[in-house]
């Protein structure tokens, strides 16, 4: 079974906004709408989706036409 190439294109470009994202948080960025926030007692989670969705997608366009 062949699986379509948009659909590697779509986890990859995923998989990079998840591994972006904590390059973010350490950036301290300003939370724009969209932006995950959990805030607890002792717990302050902040995922840049945004942010992180737009590098990957500007990422995967760069090497997809590098390999062209």
């Amino acid at each position: 079974m062949r699986v379509p190439a948009f659909v590697i294109y779509a986890i990859i470009i995923v998989l990079g906004a998840l591994a972006i994202s904590p390059v973010f948080f350490l950036m301290d960025v300003d939370t724009v709408p969209g932006d995950i926030v959990i805030n607890q007692q002792n717990l302050h989670f902040h995922i840049s989706v945004l942010y992180s969705l737009a590098t990957s997608v500007s990422l995967a366009l760069l090497f997809w036409w590098w390999r062209r």
